[in-house]
């Protein structure tokens, strides 16, 4: 570097570089300056200073400087490696990619650039370019260890993992006898542990173990070394040793599941199903008896045998396991026992344990054969239970009267105004859930998970603004949204997404979608660090786990909610392009060229006026979070905060295509994946796409309502189209012909007859006849009254039970509103939907969407008379600088602890 100066400008030209290693930035750009007064067209010094600047944020100049100095000495490789480091830092890995191997061509032997190319191979999973790479560092650094380490991971992320032991085996051939000395022993024993991992990974059960046991005193995490034989004796069937073994892991931690569920192998009595013979149930009940006379302290020995009892053993053990947990009054007991609500016959059960159980304390304050006395809570714990298990079977009238009863023994338990708040919200009175959770947060203000419970109840129910102020009390102070939106608070921004996308707020709902799907874009930015930093400390397993899972990133739940709702977005926003637009435009084409000049100058002043607010808002929040120094972190002021230009797009279809191929891509399984692409498609006109759409959708789930309407609006579309002309159109129709005698539900049928043998597979169901309803009206018009019966004539059928409450409604509270929508939008019966409307009223009382008669969107329900009461004497309780909007409720506590059931 810099040999092409003199001695003096070369030791100033090494000192740019240290300064930029050091971040001595401004002592970097003062010696290059210097370098440039006599040599100013010297390639690597105006590369260099453009990298420095790129540093201090002035990037278009780094970009010219590295340019210019590239054009000036295209022979260099430090131009060409600097060149790549800009790309890198803006994150084009790939043009970085072919900098460095333009700068390896001229040097090849450079290890620094070397060392720079596989970490953005790692990055692109570029993983045969990986294995040359370290493979070259290797060479030419054989006694470095991290390259033996680089090299053997590379392979094994390359599919050849009996290479990547080989390599490791020759690492170890190179190390004395004494190695590793005690400041490498973690690291070593680390790699000696990933070593045997590959080996069980390519199968090499024996050697693995044999491995194992020879270098077992070198490994310095026994824990991980017994789980990892325990592993190994499992697969070998070496069952006796692996339950000894496994035996001894639960004498360390008997809280395990995961060493009972391997027990369980051991000793031949494990179903992946959970279902067992009644022989395999008596052995696995002694096995977990004498198991829990041996940790009588552990909870997972008492609650495993629920998965398997059944009847009166399962009975007993259930008694046995809610009785000290409810006298101790641990609040996620109902979430421990939600699991066995899959099984009927055990809820059945769970049902009349509690009511004994509540009826026994009531009456005796005493459990069913026990002497002493229980303390009062036991009561009030036991309310809670009930009241939370009868939330999950729909008894919301009973559920509430229990957590009324629980709240007026023990009104100061914040668990308990959190449930009724979920108890409101399954019932459909989301106004007065919010309002529930918000008691809940007043009660401990200092609380972070009620306080996020009260903000999803919040946005449940459209509260943003009121979501958003106490959302920001756990967040720093000045920095509010933004630092939401930094701390990737994914939850937040998903429902605060779907609620703006409720009320018909596009460009708000679109911002906070694509903001969570930039926060896995930054996750898949972030793993790059490790790269070299796993390699150097040996955290060889973890780092691997680490580029799986990031390989499969897409694919969580979050991040398909949030495509998912930007393409509802896209969709919509085709549907219905924003109406101000085309009204302004048509408004100015009526104004003479004077009044246009007008107009527009009062628009680009309002947006100046608009933009200066944020900005002074900005400084303010920022000065508030001055740090001690009195440095300011200034962040840049967001220009579209309401997402007024995400709106502005000429092609809404192409941008949520984007989306689409990633879900299709990360979610095929996923049902909403292609029934979004079926939407999508069939605007773009892409036949075939869209039957592709169609054929996943009856792969997934041919039952599905769904799946049935988009079967048969596909083929009602098609039967519609005109007769194909081009080639094209005729290769289309020629595919659809060939392949509809394939789908069963329309072979040698009509669509009409496809449709009504569905409706009479599915004839009990709510939204089977809905879908048929909807097909019926599109396949024919005319035909719409007998549409509409075929809703109206659905019966809310009682689904059975057996426990002491006798049978649950079989309609679902969200169905019903499905179907509400459906009558109002796509049958455009304002009669009808409000029949339905009064209908689902009577079946769901405490909806506000139905106006329920117990509900709060009724003026008159208790809900409302007890807010009214309560906010007239809120001024009492506000403290300085509060106002009647503020957040602290504390004055409402004791007029809400009396809402009571509906009548």
């Amino acid at each position: 570097m810099g040999a092409s100066l003199p001695p003096k400008e070369a030791n100033l030209f090494k000192l740019i570089v240290k300064s930029y290693e050091t971040k001595q930035y401004k002592k970097g750009l003062k010696a290059a300056d210097s370098i440039l007064k006599k040599f100013p067209d010297h390639g690597e010094t105006l590369a260099m200073k453009g990298l420095t600047l790129n540093c201090m944020d002035r990037k278009s100049e780094a970009y010219e400087l590295v340019r210019q100095g590239l054009k000036n000495d295209l022979k260099s490789h430090v131009c060409w490696h600097v060149y790549g480091l800009l790309y890198r830092s803006d994150r084009e890995y790939r043009e970085a990619i072919k900098c460095y191997r333009n700068a390896l061509r001229i040097d090849p032997d450079n290890i620094e650039i070397l060392r720079d190319l596989s970490l953005l191979q790692a990055q692109m999973r570029d993983l045969t370019g990986f294995v040359e790479t370290r493979q070259q560092l290797l060479s030419l650094k054989p006694n470095h260890r991290m390259n033996w380490i680089g090299f053997a991971v590379a392979h094994h992320l390359n599919s050849n993992a009996s290479k990547a032991v080989e390599i490791l085996e020759a690492y170890e051939g190179t190390l004395e006898d004494d190695h590793p000395p005690d400041n490498e022993r973690c690291e070593h024993g680390e790699m000696l542990l990933y070593k045997i991992s590959l080996l069980e990974e390519c199968g090499f059960l024996e050697r693995a173990l044999a491995e194992l046991h020879k270098k077992e005193s070198k490994i310095v995490d026994k824990l991980d070394c017994k789980e990892q034989e325990v592993s190994l004796l499992l697969k070998l069937g070496r069952l006796e040793e692996g339950e000894k073994l496994l035996r001894a892991l639960l004498f360390m931690n008997p809280d395990n599941y995961r060493y009972y569920e391997g027990l369980q192998k051991c000793v031949g009595l494990y179903s992946e199903n959970s279902h067992f013979s009644p022989d395999e149930i008596d052995r696995l009940d002694a096995l977990y008896k004498s198991l829990g006379q041996q940790y009588q302290w552990s909870s997972a020995v008492k609650r495993i045998p629920l998965d398997f009892l059944q009847g009166d053993r399962f009975q007993e053990a259930a008694e046995n396991y809610i009785r000290p947990l409810v006298t101790k009054g641990v609040p996620s007991l109902f979430s421990d026992l939600s699991p066995l609500y899959d099984h009927p016959c055990k809820v059945d059960i769970l049902e009349q344990l509690m009511l004994k159980l509540e009826h026994s304390i009531r009456t005796t304050s005493q459990y069913p054969g026990r002497a002493e006395k229980e303390p009062p809570s036991t009561l009030m714990w036991s309310l809670f239970l009930l009241a939370q298990h009868h939330d999950r079977r729909g008894h919301y009238d009973i559920a509430l009267s229990k957590i009324n009863e629980a709240i007026e023994h023990t009104p100061t338990v914040i668990d308990l105004y959190s449930a009724k708040s979920r108890i409101l919200k399954h019932a459909g009175d989301l106004a007065a859930a919010a309002a529930l959770a918000d008691e809940a947060r007043c009660m401990d203000l200092a609380d972070r998970y009620i306080n996020s419970d009260c903000v999803k109840r919040m946005l449940q129910a459209d509260q943003v603004a009121l979501a958003e102020k106490t959302a920001v009390l756990f967040t720093k102070d000045g920095d509010q949204h933004n630092n939401l939106h930094d701390m990737q608070c994914m939850w937040y921004e998903l429902a605060s997404g779907e609620s703006y996308f409720r009320q018909g707020d596009l460009g708000r709902a679109l911002k906070k979608f694509l903001a969570v799907e930039k926060h896995y874009a930054d996750i898949t930015e972030d793993q790059f660090d490790f790269h070299s930093y796993c390699l150097r400390k040996m955290t060889l397993r973890a780092y691997v786990e680490m580029l799986r899972f990031q390989d499969r990133l897409h694919s969580h739940a979050y991040f398909h909610k949030a495509a998912a709702g930007a393409i509802r977005c896209y969709l919509k926003l085709y549907d219905s392009p924003p109406k101000s637009t085309a009204e302004e435009d048509d408004d100015m084409s009526k104004l003479l060229p004077s009044q246009k000049k007008k107009m527009r100058q009062k628009q680009r002043k309002a947006e100046a006026r608009a933009k200066k607010e944020a900005e002074e808002k900005h400084e303010e929040s920022s000065a508030a979070g001055a740090s001690k120094s009195g440095k300011r972190h200034v962040k840049p002021v967001d220009p579209d905060p309401h997402g007024e230009k995400l709106l502005k797009i000429e092609d809404p279809l192409l941008e949520a295509t984007k989306y689409l191929k990633l879900l299709q891509k990360n979610s095929p399984d996923s049902l909403e994946t292609h029934l979004l692409s079926f939407e999508l498609n069939m605007r773009k006109q892409k036949i075939l796409l869209a039957f592709q759409a169609v054929k996943q959708l009856l792969r997934l789930d041919a039952e599905h309502p769904d799946s049935h309407r988009c079967l048969i609006k596909f083929f009602h579309k098609a039967r519609s189209m005109a007769t194909p002309m081009t080639d094209t159109e005729k290769l289309v129709w020629s595919v659809l012909e060939a392949e509809r005698p394939t789908i069963s539900q329309l072979h040698e049928k009509s669509l009409t007859e496809g449709n009504e043998i569905f409706l009479e597979r599915f004839k009990d169901s709510l939204l089977h006849r809905a879908a048929v309803a909807e097909m019926l009206y599109v396949l024919e018009p005319d035909r719409k009254l007998e549409a509409i019966r075929l809703i109206e004539e659905s019966t809310n059928n009682m689904v059975p039970k057996k426990g002491a409450l006798g049978p649950v409604r079989g309609w679902k509270l969200k169905d019903c509103i499905e179907v509400h929508k459906l009558l109002g939008t796509v049958l455009d019966d304002n009669e009808a939907s409000l029949r339905w409307k009064v209908r689902c009223a009577e079946c769901f009382p405490y909806s506000t969407y139905f106006e329920g008669s117990c509900s709060s969107a009724v003026p008159n329900s208790a809900y409302n008379q007890i807010r009214k009461s309560s906010e007239n004497g809120s001024a009492d309780h506000l403290e300085g600088g509060e106002t009647a909007d503020s957040l602290a409720s504390n004055g409402r506590l004791e007029a809400f602890k009396d809402l009571t059931i509906c009548p």
